[in-house]
């Protein structure tokens, strides 16, 4: 009996002292896992490494916005104040240039090229002096043109022949017809204002004609004005022995009606000819220019072209 007894003792004893372990591993466990926990809680804390980075992308490259250059339109259009004048020489279909400027005092001047047939236009140097521009003509050779230089906006006659990176003097007249302060210049010549306010003016070999407000003045060389009434032309371009004119308020078309005249014999009963609309503002100064059958036009702040002599745009 006491064997037994001893014997149920020591069990006892070994299953007490197993639990009591076991126990003490759990507690263990559960204290290192509170500080495991703690310590991650710290790591992931708000705040801890100070201000984030910024967000990697993949697959680009930022770079720095490159500026947009200013449209040609808009940079042209930004001189054409009321008492603007707009220019515009074309060389071919594809080729032409066009100047803008308004008076000595203000001395706004743009010159600008395209050879993409006014898709985009490149704005040409014409110096610090230039005070304004009041005749241009582009041939295959060169760039002819009429400035006002210096605080009194003398007259200077200049030629470029490398798309206007560098200039010499031109030969007299060779920038065409122009309107100045003096008067109108015709070739090499200046001749008082036929008109108050004239607004175009083209000179050739034997006749000229100048646009004023109600009508046209032309003359063969030396001889009077002849008056021909026509209200309307905003601008005059040739082509042979036939004027190109860009009229506007005309029954037939809302925007600027090109119509032809005859460029010789020339008397006040002399008609014009519709050949076509464009549908394009009529606010501001028009100028319009030709080669064969392909006409240029810059009204608001486009350029236009027709090939087919302004019948179609």
């Amino acid at each position: 009996m006491r064997g037994s007894r001893g014997t149920r003792s020591v069990g006892s004893t070994f299953r007490r002292n197993t639990l009591i372990g076991v126990a003490a591993v759990v507690v263990l466990l559960v204290v290192v896992d509170v500080v495991l926990v703690a310590m991650a809680m710290a790591r992931t804390a708000p705040g801890s490494f100070g201000t984030p980075g910024p967000v990697p992308t993949f697959g680009r490259t930022d770079t720095a916005t490159p500026s947009a250059t200013p449209d040609a339109s808009a940079s042209a259009q930004a001189a054409a104040t009321a008492s603007a004048r707009r220019l515009l020489s074309a060389v071919a279909g594809r080729e032409a240039w066009r100047a803008s400027s308004a008076t000595c005092s203000d001395a706004q001047v743009v010159l600008e090229h395209t050879v993409d047939g006014g898709a985009t236009w490149s704005p040409v140097a014409v110096g610090d002096d230039v005070r304004a521009l009041w005749g241009m003509r582009a041939t295959t050779a060169g760039l002819s043109v009429l400035e006002g230089v210096g605080e009194g906006c003398t007259q200077q006659e200049r030629t470029s022949t490398d798309g206007g990176a560098t200039w010499k003097d031109a030969t007299p007249g060779a920038s065409g017809a122009a309107i100045t302060p003096a008067g109108v210049r015709l070739g090499s010549t200046v001749v008082e204002n036929p008109c108050p306010e004239p607004v175009d003016a083209f000179a050739g070999d034997r006749t000229s004609v100048v646009v004023c407000d109600g009508q046209l003045e032309w003359r063969t060389r030396g001889s009077a004005w002849v008056d021909v009434p026509l209200g309307g032309v905003r601008g005059i371009a040739v082509d042979g022995d036939t004027y190109t004119l860009a009229r506007i308020g005309t029954s037939s078309c809302d925007g600027v009606q090109i119509e032809t005249m005859p460029a010789m014999d020339v008397s006040p009963a002399t008609r014009t000819t519709p050949i076509g609309c464009n549908d394009v503002t009529t606010d501001g100064p028009i100028a319009i220019d030709r080669v064969g059958d392909t006409v240029w036009m810059w009204a608001g702040s486009d350029v236009a072209v027709s090939a087919n002599g302004g019948a179609t745009w």
